[in-house]
């Protein structure tokens, strides 16, 4: 539930930046060519290493500001040089340092985080000397072939050596979390001013008002709690490159930091693919989810039909998280927004449960008997105990022997039953399968 640091690579066209990306990462996501210039966007990727976790972005390659284009590029990488809790520098080993060189070391430097240079491309007969490059200011400089793989793991050790620690705080630890998240212009900034009672964001009839994150901090019914207002997300082909693309890193980050999230849709558009997209991508990393209709102010209430037809496009649009409660919300008419602080405090206990384990096991035993596992060739998973590990989210871990036949639509079950036994609204829940050695299987 902390935010998590984020690292930049910037540096030259073709200096390997996005080897480098894809190396560390372990993915093919970047675009690499030879030619100059490939990377015209930037990407970004989770990356963990040694318990470690920081948010990794690969920008396109500094080059003149020729065009418009190209300026916009530059902007893009002086907007990750913000964004960034540390600056990873790629280089070319195999030419000398170039004034275009010295000028992107002085902009990382300048920017007073962390910088590491990644001297890349080691394994080529040609490459120069470290010492080459010391003049650049640079003092932590790692020898790397991304291709190959050399260096990469001491320039992770270096990486996460330098950038900052997440401590956890008895404020973060009372402190509930809410995120506003959606696509632009779905109202995020008027409800965080309504749920805020004051004017901290900028409210404009614009889309991508909000470009960082906005924060305020209220009590309610004695629960000190942090809501944080986001850019809008676009889809991907939708975005613009520069500082629209590091909103989305920041919206990625609220979404890692919270506890709670409101995805806002818009009550006259409400079959966007996205909004569907956000919500799985809050599902996965396991936050408290409500989906908040907006603008209901804009809908005629009394026009039943209609009410009814937006309930049930909103249900079949979002069946996969069933669990996520639906708001309709006006921050014209304050309609149900005290609801949500009200519903993000219960969804909150509901992430806390522990469920003791004899009650699970009564619950898994009357499952199977309920409706027990199909097999494979006469072979027939067996559940045999349940224990719960963890909570927000609440997950439980169940033991048993050939559970990799298992079907998907049995899991799902189990989730059905154990929200129906226990409850869970608002917040996803999780299942891990252990096998138990052959020597126990009966």
């Amino acid at each position: 539930m902390k935010k998590l640091p984020t690292v930049a690579i910037i540096g030259q066209t073709n200096a390997g930046k996005s080897s480098l990306f894809n190396r560390i990462s372990r993915s093919r996501r970047a675009i690499v060519a030879r030619e100059e210039g490939t990377t015209r966007d930037n990407v970004m990727t989770r990356v963990e290493h040694t318990g470690a976790s920081f948010w990794l972005v690969d920008t396109a390659g500094l080059k003149d500001p020729e065009d418009d284009f190209e300026a916009t590029i530059q902007q893009q990488i002086e907007e990750a040089s913000a964004a960034a809790d540390l600056i990873l520098v790629a280089a070319d080993s195999t030419k000398h340092p170039s004034q275009s060189d010295r000028d992107i070391a002085k902009k990382a430097l300048k920017s007073k985080k962390p910088v590491v240079l990644a001297l890349n491309k080691i394994d080529l007969k040609d490459s120069l000397p470290r010492e080459e490059f010391l003049r650049l200011g640079i003092k932590n400089i790692v020898e790397v072939s991304a291709e190959h793989g050399t260096g990469v793991s001491t320039l992770l050790e270096q990486v996460v050596a330098n950038i900052p620690k997440v401590k956890t705080s008895q404020r973060d630890e009372n402190m509930l979390k809410i995120a506003l998240v959606g696509r632009p212009n779905v109202g995020k900034s008027s409800l965080f001013n309504t749920l805020a009672k004051k004017q901290q964001a900028v409210v404009a009839n614009l889309s991508g008002t909000t470009r960082d994150l906005n924060r305020v901090e209220i009590k309610y019914q004695g629960q000190l709690i942090e809501i944080i207002d986001t850019a809008g997300v676009r889809r991907p082909g939708k975005q613009a490159v520069g500082i629209e693309k590091f909103s989305v890193l920041r919206t990625m980050q609220a979404i890692e930091e919270a506890d709670i999230c409101l995805l806002l849709v818009d009550s006259g558009e409400t079959h966007a693919q996205f909004d569907q997209k956000l919500a799985g991508i809050i599902n996965e990393v396991g936050k408290g989810l409500v989906v908040v209709l907006t603008k209901w102010d804009t809908i005629d209430s009394a026009d039943i039909a209609k009410v009814d037809e937006i309930r049930a496009g909103i249900a079949y649009d979002f069946k996969f998280v069933p669990f996520a409660p639906l708001v309709f919300t006006s921050s014209v008419t304050g309609k149900n927004v005290a609801k949500l602080l009200d519903l993000a405090l219960q969804i909150q206990d509901q992430r806390l449960k522990e469920i003791k384990t004899s009650e699970l096991n009564r619950a898994l035993r009357a499952a199977v008997n309920a409706h027990p596992p199909a097999g494979l060739k006469n072979t027939f998973p067996k559940l045999r105990y349940v224990v719960q590990t963890d909570t927000t989210p609440p997950w439980f871990v169940i033991h048993g022997a050939h559970l990799k036949f298992l079907h998907w639509s049995y899991k799902r079950y189990l989730e059905r039953t154990w929200r129906e036994t226990f409850g869970f609204n608002g917040t996803p829940i999780k299942f891990s399968f252990r096998e138990e050695r052959k020597g126990r299987e009966k």
